[in-house]
């Protein structure tokens, strides 16, 4: 556990550690409510110089000109460190939101292997020769924005901090990372190591701090010509209409309310535990949990009697401990926020067939602990179906067919990802294409590849990350022209 101390943690600006700011903040310990360090609040000013060395030193010459396969090195290297340091990593992590540790180690590896994808799509993408319509030969090249701005979430801050800093670098940007104020750590963290495997100082400012303050200043500055953001829809709504106003792009993945479907002829044991899974894991707070279950009415008793059972002999404990299956609840204030809506999905009618309560015992008393909830008796219309909770509460609804389903299964704000289990392939290929959501996954569900393009639909979001589309995001798209006449 790290160290409380009350010298606040400093800020990553052009290769150097600041401590200038005015402001502090607390990083807590959910697992504890103890006090893991304070860190500094980037104000204006900080955000301001950040900027200024962002911008110098993407236009350097050592790093606009920089050959790919040079830049696909640096990545590599960092991409390295990350494996070095992983148990730093996920030891950060654990410590700032309560993922247990064989969840924070998995992160970590996927963060370093999010740097050698990216490292090879920066050796490997090339330019397009377009057709000409004449004598002259026409091409399509990418250029850098310049300072991107790259705002992370706390649910999994490893994972998100990868997914945006190696594409933006690939690309050739100078990125500013501002991490969520709840998990702050592994962005400084990562800003170390980037310096140490030869990241120009500059290319990579790490700035801790709140929304409020250091969020919309990165967003309003006029030096930040692209901003990438992951979390809730109200921000990003907030961040998009900035973005609108200065004519800058932003990529913006936001909030979920993801179906999980089950047709009659699944496979029931395979289904649960993937139910289990796609909710429980992290307590729920991912944006691609499977909150809403849908059952079809001939198997929902007995699918749901399998649910309760399993997801009853989930073991909740402290994160570090190694029997954990799933440990506190980010933050205080997240667990009441997940306390109200669960208080609003039983006085509107709901039965609670799992959990609705804080585990009993000492091991729980200081902590954010919340255990795993399964409600049921509530129709779509109902709060805890619509909105997104974000923590371990399953919402179960029957269907009757395939077309009650899409109707249900589509009556949201949301449209990120979605999952079905159905051994009728056709079915499957029907249903796939009706759901509007940005992911469907097919009898399996949370299955990720940093490969395959991710993102939204509806107010979950605008953009794809990953794959090779990944860096495009983050780069201009130009054309040239060029006379072949005398």
């Amino acid at each position: 556990m790290p160290v409380a101390t009350s010298t606040p943690k400093p800020l990553l600006i052009n290769g150097e550690w600041v401590t200038d700011a005015t402001e502090t903040f607390e990083s807590i310990n959910p697992a504890n409510g103890a006090l893991n360090y304070q860190l500094s609040l980037a104000g204006t000013g900080q955000v301001d110089a950040a900027v200024a060395s962002a911008k110098e030193a993407a236009a350097r010459p050592a790093w606009r000109d920089m050959l790919p396969h040079v830049r696909a090195q640096l990545l590599q290297r960092i991409a390295a460190l990350v494996v070095e340091h992983g148990d730093e990593f996920a030891r950060i992590q654990m410590a700032e939101n309560g993922k247990v540790w064989v969840e924070c180690k998995k992160q970590a590896a996927s963060a370093a292997a999010t740097f050698r994808y990216f490292a090879a799509v920066c050796e490997t993408q090339g330019s397009d020769v377009t057709p000409a319509r004449g004598n002259y030969l026409s091409m399509t090249v990418y250029e850098p924005y310049g300072v991107v701005a790259a705002i992370t979430p706390w649910n999994s801050p490893l994972t998100m901090e990868a997914q945006k800093v190696a594409p933006a670098l690939a690309a050739g940007n100078a990125v500013i990372l501002k991490p969520s104020e709840v998990t702050p750590s592994a962005a400084l963290l990562l800003g170390r190591l980037a310096l140490e495997a030869g990241l120009p100082p500059g290319i990579l400012n790490v700035l801790t701090g709140n929304g409020q303050v250091t969020g919309k200043a990165l967003v309003e500055h006029d030096g930040v010509r692209m901003v990438s953001f992951t979390g809730g829809t109200a921000s990003g709504r907030l961040i998009g209409a900035t973005a609108a106003q200065r004519l800058i792009p932003a990529a913006l993945e936001l909030g979920g309310k993801s179906p999980h479907i089950v047709f009659d002829d699944a496979d029931l044991e395979a289904a649960v535990e993937s139910i289990v899974d796609g909710i429980f894991e992290g307590s729920g707070q991912s944006c691609v949990a499977g909150s809403r279950l849908f059952v079809q009415r001939s198997i929902y008793g007995k699918l749901m009697d399998m649910l309760v059972k399993r997801a009853g002999a989930i073991r909740v404990g402290q994160p570090a401990a190694e029997d954990s299956q799933m440990g506190p609840i980010a933050s205080f204030g997240h667990r009441e926020r997940i306390e109200k809506f669960v208080k609003t999905a039983l006085d509107e009618g709901g039965r609670a067939l799992l959990g609705g309560k804080r585990p009993d015992g000492q091991e729980f008393e200081h902590g954010a602990f919340y255990l795993p909830t399964i409600i049921d008796g509530l129709d779509n219309s109902a709060t805890a179906v619509r909105e997104e909770i974000f923590g371990p509460v399953l919402c179960a609804l029957p269907f009757d067919d395939e077309e009650d389903l899409i109707a249900q299964a589509n009556d949201t704000v949301y449209g990120l990802a979605s999952g079905l289990w159905t051994s009728n392939y056709p079915r499957a290929w029907r249903v796939a294409r009706a759901l509007e959501a940005g992911v469907v996954w097919i009898n399996t569900y949370k299955q990720l590849s940093i490969a395959t393009p991710f993102g939204g639909f509806k107010n979950s979001g605008i953009g794809r990350e990953k794959g090779i589309g990944g860096m495009r995001l983050y780069q201009q798209t130009k054309g040239i022209y060029w006379s072949m006449g005398v």
